[in-house]
Parts: structure tokens; C-alpha cells; sequence
């Protein structure tokens, strides 16, 4: 049993918690050695579709209480994961399929089996997937074991500009940004970690494994969740611990302070992808007093670069967390060199949660995961802030949030910040300015004017940084991952000049 392996979580959990919950949907409960059983016969079916060691597996299916067991039975045989949505638009599946290669393709959507079968690819569905899963099929696997430096999982994450980039996560860097966050964050044996967050966004992803880390019962909810109905599934679960992002907790908050609204279990609220409103979070912690909250910071290029301890955001307020233990963050100028403490520039991370760098694209991989001195590769965020005397970092914005109001350098993430502080707002979403357009473009939800929510936000923000437009809408678009979309606003933004 390897713990450097991402399939030896399973094992050692299986070993010390065989009896206890696993993992839930809402129609199946399976326990950590059904999940571990389920994972071996799944590895020799894949082995009898003819996926070896270094091949590509793309998973797109219903996040059920099977999908832990397929993933790790990817692992077992020393194959490549990639969890993905659907639906999707075509170019972007049809993308996957050519960049990725894939021998296999496990997918009920029907556009994907077409596109994989033009190419010649297997493809199986979530039926064959189940059965194989409960059959009785002897394990007889042959072959070399997988090592800690093989890669084990592809997660596709947009850029700002083209198609969608894979960022490749070795066996060793997963298991030990596993254990790393599962060292901050405390998942308990007795919690239930409720996730409705996309496998496919390495947010929802990882709660497979950390789950497995802490011999805790992971159930994995549908997208239907996200709604109206997200309180009262909460509590059929009994929830314990909900990952997070805004828009879900602004919905939670929502719900709870409709009349009559029943409290769930929860102890723990986590965030990371996109900054939480502070006001959120002073609503659900009047609403559910016995509420932690803890803050994290990240990207799919490391997984989680620093996580704040429980409520430190009261006492720290703007901080987004500490680097996980046995890793750092600093900034750089824009030269590359190393900043003292305080100082403002581009945020880098180190230590062995840096993924491996981008499949296939070596050019990207070579700007971004920067070798220096022979030491092993530093991960350049495109993220700006600073880290503090403390070791607290202090997120800015992004490369491309940063833009110029009225001659004045401002964030995007400052500004939506200040927004969700404007009382009645309930969303918001910035559109920096195009180039050779002036002014940038705040978008909301709010029962407010659109003047009104500009005057109002006078009082939160330098004069030369308030929006020179607001437009109030019933709702924002949302990316797949539950953050605004900022693409889908420029296309809005283009329609209404139009």
C-alpha cells in the first residue's frame, strides 16, 4: 500500500475504516471496502476494454456514488483520468477528444459518444459502468504497478483566451496536496462532505479524495441542488461540511432566511474560485451560529496554495490564507525577482503541489511552471497581491482583472468586492473595459437603481475607481463552475450596445 499512490488513499481507508460510509447519491450508500471492491473489479473491466498504463480515460458522467471507484480504478492500472462535463458545446468536446486522445470514453451524453466514435474511440456507458462495478469479475491484472511520477489525472481548465488548456497532475502531487489541505482543513470521520460542485472543477474533484483521506462519508448531489432545493437536501444528508462558491452561498443564505426555513448540520463552509462576499458570510453565520468558515486561495495549476484557519477572516479581513505546510508563496516584480514581505507583484507558489504543467502545450508550460537555479519548477499564478510579515496572502486580482479607470490602475475582484458591501446587491460581476472603449461595466442583482447602486458605491471606493456604467439584471450568467461569467457578460454587454 502506497500513499504516494492516488489509489493507496482508498486502500488505507478501506483498511481502517472498512465498515463506514464512503460515499452517497441518494439512492446508494456504499462503505470505504464496497468503494475499494468496486475500484478492482472496475480496473480489470478497463483492463479488458484494453486501457494500459499511460492511456487516457475520459469520465463523463453523472456524478453518482460509482464515480469515486471508476477514478481510482483509472489509477490502479496506471491510466489517465479526465472527469469533464456535459453538456457541452461541440468544439469544445470534440477539443478533449483531439487534445487528449482518450482509448476509452465512459459518457451517457449522446453528442460525445458521436464524437468519440467518429474518431474510433470505445466508448462505454454508466449501465456497462454499474454492472461491471457490482459484477464478480476476477482481478487479473498484469503489468508494472503505476509510479508517484506518472501522471494519474488531466483537468481541463479555461484560459482567458482559447480553447480549454490541461493541467497534469502526477500520483504524488495529488496525494500530497490531499494531505496538505486535509492537514488544514480537519474533515472528520463522522462529517458529511456535501458537494454539488462539478467533478469536473478541481474544487468538487478533490472532495473525492479528501473524503477518502479523512474515512468521512462524501454525497455527492445533483446540479438541480444548487436551487431551491439545496436547504432541504442539505439536511436529507446530513450535512456536515458544504465546499463553497458565491453564488451557492448566497442562495444558502437565501433560503435560510425564508420564514420557517430549517437549519442543517453544517460546521463548516469552505471557498475558493472566486472571492466571498464578507456580507454572505456575516448572514450565514447569524443564521447558523455554530458555523466555521474558512477561506482558501488556489488554482488548478497547484490545487490549493494557501487556506485560512477557521473564522481567521474576522480577524484577518481581506486575507485569502497561509501556504499549505511544506510549500511557500512569494511575489515577484516584473523581472522575476523575489519580493520582501509586503510588497505588491505577481503572487508565485512552491513545494510538490506544483502540477506537472500543461498537457501537450510547452510553450505555456515554460512561462508559467519557471525553473530557477536547477531547483524544482515555481508556478507563476498571473495572480497579483502580497503576502504579509505574517504569511498571509492578500489577493489582488488576476492579470487580465487589473485595468484602467479613469487613469487609474484598478481590480476588478476590488470592485465587485465593494459592490456586494452596497446593501440590497445580491450579485455582482465586473466587465473590465475593451480595448479603446473607456469605463468599465459593473453588472448586479439588486432591487436598486442603477444610479443609485453608483452613488452608493461612492461610499466604498475612490472616486476614480466606481464603474462608469451599472446595469441592474435579474440574474448574472454562471459559468459551469458557479462563478460569474465574464465571457458571457461581454457577449451581453455587446448585445445591449447593438
Amino acid at each position: 500500500m502506497s500513499t504516494d499512490l492516488l489509489h493507496g488513499l482508498l486502500d488505507r481507508a478501506a483498511s481502517r475504516w472498512p465498515d463506514a460510509d464512503a460515499v452517497s447519491d441518494g439512492t446508494v450508500r456504499l462503505s470505504h471496502r464496497e468503494v475499494d471492491a468496486h475500484s478492482r473489479r472496475l480496473a480489470d473491466w478497463l483492463h479488458r476494454q484494453g486501457v494500459r498504463r499511460g492511456d487516457r480515460v475520459v469520465v463523463a458522467v453523472t456524478a453518482d456514488a460509482t464515480l469515486p471507484a471508476l477514478l481510482y480504478a483509472v489509477s490502479r492500472i496506471g491510466a489517465v483520468f479526465a472527469v469533464i462535463r456535459v453538456p457541452a458545446p461541440e468544439v469544445a468536446l470534440a477539443h478533449v477528444l483531439d487534445d487528449a486522445e482518450p482509448v476509452l470514453v465512459v459518457t451517457d451524453d449522446p453528442l460525445l459518444r458521436e464524437l468519440a466514435r467518429a474518431r474510433n474511440v470505445a466508448v462505454r456507458d454508466s449501465a456497462a459502468l454499474a454492472g461491471a462495478a457490482e459484477g464478480t469479475s476476477p482481478l487479473a491484472l498484469t503489468g508494472a504497478s503505476p509510479l508517484a511520477v506518472d501522471p494519474v489525472c488531466l483537468i481541463y481548465t479555461s484560459g482567458s483566451t482559447g480553447m480549454p488548456k490541461a493541467v497534469v497532475s502526477t500520483h504524488a502531487q495529488v496525494t500530497f496536496a490531499v494531505r496538505a489541505i486535509q492537514s488544514e482543513l480537519s474533515y472528520r470521520p463522522d462529517d458529511v462532505v456535501h458537494n454539488v460542485l462539478p467533478t469536473s472543477f478541481d474544487y468538487g474533484l478533490y472532495q473525492i479524495f479528501l473524503s477518502t483521506v479523512a474515512g468521512c462519508r462524501l454525497h455527492l448531489g445533483d446540479a438541480g441542488q444548487t436551487g431551491g432545493r439545496l436547504l432541504v437536501a442539505l439536511r436529507e444528508s446530513g450535512a456536515t461540511v458544504l465546499p463553497c462558491v458565491p453564488s451557492l452561498a448566497i442562495n444558502l443564505l437565501r433560503l435560510l432566511r425564508r420564514p420557517g426555513a430549517e437549519r442543517p448540520r453544517l460546521r463548516l463552509i469552505t471557498n475558493t474560485g472566486a472571492t466571498m462576499p464578507p456580507e454572505v458570510l456575516a448572514g450565514l453565520r447569524e443564521a447558523l451560529p455554530d458555523l466555521k468558515v474558512q477561506l482558501m486561495f488556489g488554482l488548478t495549476e497547484c490545487k490549493r496554495a494557501a487556506i485560512m484557519p477557521p473564522d481567521e477572516d474576522l480577524r484577518r479581513p481581506g486575507a485569502a490564507g497561509r501556504a499549505l505546510p511544506g510549500t511557500e508563496i512569494f511575489t515577484v516584480d516584473s523581472t522575476g525577482r523575489r519580493q520582501p514581505s509586503g510588497t505588491p507583484g505577481e503572487l508565485v507558489v512552491r513545494g510538490p503541489h506544483v502540477m506537472a504543467g500543461y498537457w501537450r502545450r510547452p510553450e505555456l508550460t515554460a512561462e508559467r511552471f519557471v525553473r530557477r537555479d536547477g531547483l524544482f519548477p515555481q508556478l507563476h499564478t498571473g495572480d497579483y497581491g502580497h503576502v504579509d510579515a505574517d504569511g498571509y496572502v492578500h489577493y489582488a486580482g488576476r492579470r487580465d482583472d487589473v485595468y484602467k479607470e479613469k487613469g487609474t490602475r484598478v481590480s476588478a475582484t476590488e470592485v465587485e468586492a465593494a459592490a456586494y458591501r452596497v446593501d440590497g446587491v445580491e450579485v455582482a460581476g465586473v466587465l473590465p473595459p475593451a480595448d479603446g472603449r473607456d469605463g468599465a461595466t459593473l453588472f448586479v442583482v439588486a432591487e436598486l437603481a442603477a444610479d443609485d447602486i453608483l452613488h452608493r458605491l461612492r461610499g466604498q471606493l475612490e472616486e476614480m475607481k466606481v464603474p462608469a456604467r451599472c446595469v441592474v439584471l435579474p440574474s448574472l450568467p454562471l459559468n459551469g463552475n458557479g462563478k460569474v461569467d465574464r465571457r458571457a457578460l461581454a457577449r451581453l454587454a455587446g448585445e445591449r450596445r447593438g
